[in-house]
């Protein structure tokens, strides 16, 4: 849990980081690595927390 919110966390920490990176330069590349890196983390994110509920649901039954 903790390794995945380190993850998380250093991806959001590098998307920001381009959105940085293109205001700064101007450069249209940074915003378009700043939204896939975001894109991907969001649905990392959305994937591991489905599996927590399953596992949740799988404790009940």
């Amino acid at each position: 849990m903790l390794i995945f919110r380190l993850v998380v966390g250093l991806l959001l920490f590098a998307g920001v980081l381009c959105f940085a990176l293109y205001i700064g330069s101007g450069q249209v590349i940074w915003r378009q690595r700043g939204v896939l890196i975001i894109k991907w983390t969001v649905l990392a994110a959305l994937g591991f927390f489905a599996v927590l509920i399953l596992e949740r649901l799988a404790m009940m039954l």
